[in-house]
């Protein structure tokens, strides 16, 4: 747990930099599900965008996804509150 205000700061900065760098994978998944036209499968399409998401949201085997960015937000709110 963080020990100041600016302490939790950084690290929910730093938890939203690490999330949004991945917005790029969702981005290019989606992406192709746009471009894709009548002969391609938009079943495996659209799973493999569900992947992407999912495994943004949840992180994977190094990451914590937007599981880590929820922890340090509720971190820092709790210290800016004073709680």
């Amino acid at each position: 747990m963080a020990k100041s205000l600016e302490d939790a700061r950084k690290k929910l900065d730093d938890e939203y930099g690490q999330l949004r760098r991945k917005f790029d994978q969702i981005h290019n998944a989606l992406d192709k599900v746009e471009k894709a036209g009548p002969e391609d499968d938009l079943h495996d399409l659209l799973k493999d965008l569900e992947k992407v998401v999912k495994e943004v949201r949840d992180g994977g085997v190094v990451s914590s996804g937007a599981n880590g960015h929820r922890r340090a937000l509720e971190e820092y709110r709790k210290i800016k509150d004073g709680k």
